[in-house]
């Protein structure tokens, strides 16, 4: 049994290491219903339950700081390839469909919430509050919303489950339905956004030793600033230092991304392998004590993606957006950055750029939607009788 940090954070990192490498050498169709990050989770929590490592004061303490110090860090690098300039020279059309999805979303989790709160507990609405800043952003952004809203580590198993199982249905319900885009579009007599969209994305070199430890040293050096500036404004039930820490993070990397630097190559990759580095410390302090609830939480997820896409029928057919770009957009938030530019792919290689932009965007919204959900799903839940 493990009871020190150093063996503990050996076993975090090889399992953060050794499904994405899996993933990448072997190409598995398994991972495109069960992601790496996932499998992460599920194998760290086993781990956990079985009693691999004891939870000494010493280990719940490396855990608390990694947490506390990483999000932050994790968040600001997600940012530098965030370029507000292209993403806004996209045009009104597409930005249009972008944040018509975006409330698609916010009235399923509403509308989905209200139809089930008697049968959750009363803090139930917070692994949705999670899932709706994954489904905005990524997982990243769920992770955030988790730290800021203060979710137990138990009910991270719950958001990440329904977050997994229903992105794995939706992603392959819109690869699906893409040979009915002609058919589509005449009903809502929208011309095809393959032929009318071009834009354009950054791109860097090769990673090097010397890119890591730079970026490293700025998110690091992002962090103390974000949680120090923290400190100084006020705080609330729903908004704590945590949640200004995660918020001002995000405010520098979106300025860092609009100078010279961000050129620099580095941050996308450390961002990725410390997004998956930050779930399986997560999941090294949780159990499945609720998961007697996940069924309820997969036929809310189903729910709230079957309003989201009734409702963007209704308005494709009103303001005449065209399939591939409902599609695209919609997968920007429920699928984010790795898998939205593979579906617009399918779909024309002129998307590719577009999804990537959109799904960028998604990131940068992510944490902030899923904090207005808690709010809007907190003041929804029903007050305790005694």
């Amino acid at each position: 049994m493990i009871q020190t940090v150093w063996p503990y954070l050996a076993v975090m990192l090889l399992a953060a290491g050794i499904f994405p490498a899996l993933e990448r050498r072997t190409g598995w169709k398994f991972f495109s219903v069960f992601p790496p990050i996932v499998l992460v989770y599920l194998s760290i929590t086993a781990l956990a339950v079985i009693g691999l490592w004891q939870v000494t004061p010493e280990i719940k303490t490396a855990q608390g700081t990694l947490i506390r110090q990483l999000v932050p860090a994790l968040i600001f690098l997600l940012m530098i390839n965030c370029d507000l300039r292209a993403i806004f020279a996209l045009g009104p059309r597409v930005l249009a469909v972008f944040f018509c999805t975006t409330l698609s979303l916010f009235a399923g989790f509403v509308l989905t919430y209200l139809a089930i709160r008697h049968w959750l507990p009363a803090d139930g609405w917070q692994p949705l509050a999670a899932v709706s800043g994954s489904w905005m952003g990524g997982t990243a952004n769920l992770v955030a919303v988790k730290q800021s809203i203060g979710m137990s580590d138990d009910a991270l198993a719950l958001a990440l489950l329904t977050d997994a199982v229903c992105y794995s249905m939706w992603v392959a319900l819109l690869f699906s339905v893409a040979r009915l885009a002609p058919a589509f579009n005449r009903w809502t007599r929208a011309r095809s956004s393959a032929d009318t969209i071009v834009a354009s994305v950054r791109t860097t070199g090769p990673v090097t030793g010397d890119a890591v430890l730079l970026w490293l040293a700025m998110a690091i050096g992002a962090t103390v600033v974000s949680a120090t500036l923290a400190t100084l404004l006020p705080t609330s039930g729903m908004i704590s230092a945590t949640t200004w820490t995660i918020m001002i993070a995000t405010v520098i990397g979106l300025v860092i991304a609009h100078t010279p630097l961000a050129r620099f190559p580095g941050a996308s990759q450390i961002s990725s392998a410390l997004l998956i580095f930050v779930v399986a410390v997560m999941a090294s302090q949780s159990n499945f004590s609720g998961i007697s609830t996940a069924p309820l939480y997969l036929l809310a997820g189903a729910s709230i993606l079957a309003i989201h896409a009734v409702l963007m029928l209704a308005m494709a057919r009103l303001f005449h957006f065209d399939m591939y770009l409902c599609g695209i957009s919609s997968l920007a938030h429920v699928g984010g950055v790795a898998a939205c530019p593979v579906l617009a792919a399918t779909y024309s290689a002129s998307l590719v750029p577009v999804a990537v932009l959109l799904a960028l965007l998604g990131y940068i919204l992510g944490t902030g939607f899923g904090l207005l959900m808690a709010t809007v799903l907190s003041s929804l839940a029903p007050v305790p009788v005694f």
